[in-house]
């Protein structure tokens, strides 16, 4: 890493398709009016849209829903619910539990999602957020995902500072003495954590890195806790950096996003301001890849300069 003039991502249009479509295809009488036929057709696309509220719902309930909170949430009846739901199972987007009669996600639909969100449209749906980011901060901001027991960065973008850092996209950095790497260490279960302390040598980068394990451990549930990373001069001394998680449709974390700058124009006081920065465009990102906005979740960096 180093300090060099700003560099430009570029972008991909995205494709997707599947056979979600066929989940109503209206069937017209040999003799029919235009009457007849505009009505079946708005009745094949009402019926598309409430089996993919039906679809959103369950995927939002990762324990599973039933049939009542499900008609609820949707506001339809439960004969209506229950007969798109059918259809939904039969496709094998949606499972139902034979014991607790339970509607949960089905393969197929994980299939879908991780084939819409595989690195090229990842890379797509973060740039746009990553300018912004950039554009608010004047820093360089990173979109990350994990790689074994590492972090490799997907997507840059450069500020405006007068000195930006040059982390080139594909770049791999090591998880416990990075703000991306730390994001998604707070993400991992206690026995996957665990297991990677185990496994992974927490070797010094500068003289702040974190090389002992209760330390670690203990930034991490502070993490887990704010939801924020930091990194202070522990991969480059030179450098302070600040991350949050990103989340997709099932709550999960799927990646982190930050910024980083040089140490002397990121004091404590602008790195607690652009924590809130970063945190908001995580939130729009996470949005972008489906998550559900939590509570009092700020809706996106980009909330100062939607004029521009």
């Amino acid at each position: 890493m180093r300090l060099q003039t700003k560099t430009k991502a570029t972008k991909k249009p995205a494709t997707s398709r599947g056979k979600i479509a066929r989940l109503v295809e209206p069937t017209f009488p040999a003799v029919h009016d235009e009457d007849t036929e505009e009505r079946q057709r708005s009745g094949g696309v009402q019926s598309l849209g409430r089996a993919f509220a039906i679809l959103e719902e369950v995927a939002r309930h990762r324990e599973g829903i039933g049939l009542a909170d499900l008609s609820k949430l949707v506001g339809l009846h439960n004969s209506t619910t229950f007969h798109l739901a059918k259809t939904l199972v039969s496709l094998g987007y949606i499972r139902q539990e034979k014991e607790t009669k339970r509607y949960r996600v089905g393969r197929p639909l994980f299939a879908l999602a991780a084939s819409a969100l595989d690195e090229i449209e990842m890379v797509n749906l973060a740039t746009p957020i990553l300018e912004d980011l950039s554009r608010e901060t004047g820093e360089s901001s990173h979109f990350s995902v994990r790689m074994g027991d590492a972090v490799v960065v997907i997507a840059r973008t450069s500020g405006s500072g007068a000195f930006q850092l040059t982390d080139r996209v594909g770049v791999v950095r090591p998880a416990h003495c990075t703000a991306l790497g730390k994001a998604l260490l707070a993400a991992l279960t206690p026995d996957q954590l665990q297991r990677f302390l185990e496994r992974a040598p927490l070797e010094p980068s500068t003289e702040r890195s974190i090389t002992e394990i209760p330390k670690l451990s203990r930034e991490i549930e502070e993490v887990r806790r704010t939801g924020i990373a930091y990194d202070n001069g522990e991969f480059n001394l030179e450098v302070r950096c600040v991350a949050v998680p990103v989340k997709d449709f099932t709550g999960k974390v799927i990646g982190a996003l930050g910024i980083s700058g040089p140490i002397w124009r990121q004091t404590d006081q602008v790195l607690k301001e652009h924590a809130k920065i970063v945190q908001a465009a995580a939130a729009r990102l996470s949005a972008e890849f489906g998550a559900r906005p939590q509570p009092g979740a700020m809706t996106g960096a980009r909330k100062n300069t939607a004029a521009e």
